[in-house]
């Protein structure tokens, strides 16, 4: 009976192999998962903006996106003549992405007809330093870009 093996020289130019393939991949890979990781913030703010439109359009009433920068969160209220009343609170701060103050102010407004109080652009950027953008434009409508 014949026996076969592979040799301990064999066994570790294949670990070496292996480890120099994966010392290129990792940090390609971790690129990909940031590169994803804020697209997938970015549509979920989008989301939120939307959903604040449209439960200004269903409640007919005003409706208040505040970003907060400091507890890196979204907060939708409902706002009713001088009475506000919390709705629900998005948070992004472990998602590894910062959001800059937007450009009409910290505050976003939709009227019961879906109209945005003003026209705004948010800016979104990760730690490797890639950047997406959201609008809201005066007629309530949010934009990815």
């Amino acid at each position: 009976m014949k026996q076969e093996g592979h040799t301990l020289m064999e066994l570790m130019v294949v670990l070496a192999v292996i480890g120099i393939i994966s010392a290129l991949a990792v940090p390609n890979f971790l690129t990909l998962t940031s590169g994803m990781q804020i697209h997938s913030v970015t549509e979920e703010i989008a989301s939120e903006l939307r959903l604040a439109r449209q439960l200004a359009i269903t409640q007919r009433d005003r409706v208040r996106i505040t970003f907060d920068p400091e507890q890196q969160a979204l907060v939708a209220q409902l706002v009713n003549g001088s009475e506000v009343t919390f709705h629900h609170l998005y948070r992004y701060a472990d998602k590894g992405v910062v959001i800059e103050e937007p450009s009409a102010g910290p505050e976003i407004l939709f009227h019961p007809s879906g109209r945005s109080a003003t026209a705004t652009t948010i800016h979104l950027r990760n730690k490797e330093g890639q950047t997406h953008t959201v609008t809201v434009g005066i007629t309530g409508r949010v934009s990815i870009l």
